[in-house]
């Protein structure tokens, strides 16, 4: 009966570290493409890690 919850807990760690690297990521940026910074952080942490997937495909800027 525990066996699947115990196996969760590994992909649940790794979401929510993705969701830490994207905010991270977001705010050490010095601009973002398309919406403002908070509205981009609110989509990280509501949509895990859906969110922070569309983050990086369409809102980071890319630094040369």
């Amino acid at each position: 009966m525990r066996t699947p919850l115990v196996a969760a807990i590994p992909i649940v760690v790794i979401a929510f570290g993705f969701a830490i690297f994207c905010l991270v990521d977001l705010f050490r940026r010095p601009s973002v493409k398309h919406l403002p910074r908070w509205l981009w952080a609110i989509i990280c942490v509501i949509s895990i890690p859906l969110g922070g997937i569309i983050y990086l495909i369409f809102g980071r800027v890319e630094e040369y």
